[in-house]
């Protein structure tokens, strides 16, 4: 049974999603842009007989607290600064952390801080070389190069029906395996009042992930986490060589590529939850 609660961090609503036993290993959830916690659920019916499982929203996502951008410093430092003061009032002192699009900046920024806390890493889509960033980025990288100018631009390129529904569709030739709930669900969460001024400043933000690449990459590279990569071939979103690009740097990581977008549990949620099990029985 999925429990949907609230905790205070900073003065902020921390809206979460948890299932499975409270003393069994802790497996946090961190999600995509311009998902919330809702894209685990099928992870939470699948998986909460051995783990817990604990899924928040970040500040400006889902049912979180959502303050204005004048209030709020919307950054991916900030966010993982709220996720460790979430993981630290929930008392988890061990987690494995599975990281989907924004769930990589804010869960390597989480685990760099906090190493002793992270039991194994499980990483879905989400991108921490230049080979995961494709043609779909150069209206990203001229908005980042050049707010002003070229702000209009971003805002079509990433928060139109189109872009949201093609997030999910990618290069999928089998588009009828997609239930359209994902995505008219997604946009209507990026049209409620102040949301694109949110997530406008946090992807303008995203560039200091870019530019932190090369630090992750020496991270995991020194610490050799123990790590699934579960790759969604059809993305559009992010390159299929960035699976490849996680291999270079953890040799003894497991890498499969799933028949499935930017969000394989759209299409893979079986096979994406066997392939976790088996991964974590393996630590137990």
């Amino acid at each position: 049974m999925t429990r949907y609660r609230t905790l205070k961090v900073d003065d902020l609503e921390i809206f979460y999603r948890e299932a499975g036993p409270p003393d069994a290993p802790a497996l946090l959830l961190l999600h995509g842009f311009p998902s919330s916690s809702r894209m685990y659920e099928p992870l939470l019916r699948r998986l909460a007989d051995r783990w817990r499982l604990i899924a928040p929203d970040y500040p400006g996502f889902g049912h979180s607290s959502t303050p204005a951008p004048t209030e709020f410093a919307y950054t991916f430092d900030h966010l993982a600064e709220v996720m460790n003061g979430f993981v630290d009032a929930l008392g988890i002192e061990r987690h494995t952390l599975l990281v989907q699009d924004y769930g990589g900046p804010v869960g390597f920024r989480m685990a760099m801080a906090h190493p002793e806390q992270l039991e194994a890493l499980i990483v879905q889509n989400a991108v921490a070389h230049e080979s995961g960033l494709g043609p779909l980025w150069e209206t990203r990288r001229a908005f980042w190069a050049d707010r002003a100018a070229h702000e209009p631009d971003l805002r079509e390129n990433f928060f139109s029906l189109a872009a949201t529904r093609g997030r999910h569709l990618g290069n999928d030739p089998a588009t009828d395996r997609y239930d359209p709930d994902l995505w008219t669900d997604e946009f209507a969460f990026l049209n409620r009042p102040g949301q694109a001024d949110i997530q406008t400043d946090l992807f303008y933000d995203y560039r200091t992930n870019v530019a932190a690449y090369p630090a992750w990459q020496q991270w995991l590279r020194r610490h050799q986490p123990r790590t699934l990569v579960l790759w969604g071939r059809y993305d559009a979103s992010f390159q299929v060589q960035e699976a490849a690009s996680y291999q270079a740097d953890l040799p003894d990581a497991e890498v499969h590529l799933l028949d499935g977008g930017h969000f394989v549990l759209d299409t893979c949620a079986d096979e994406a939850a066997q392939r976790i099990r088996a991964f974590l029985s393996k630590m137990t």
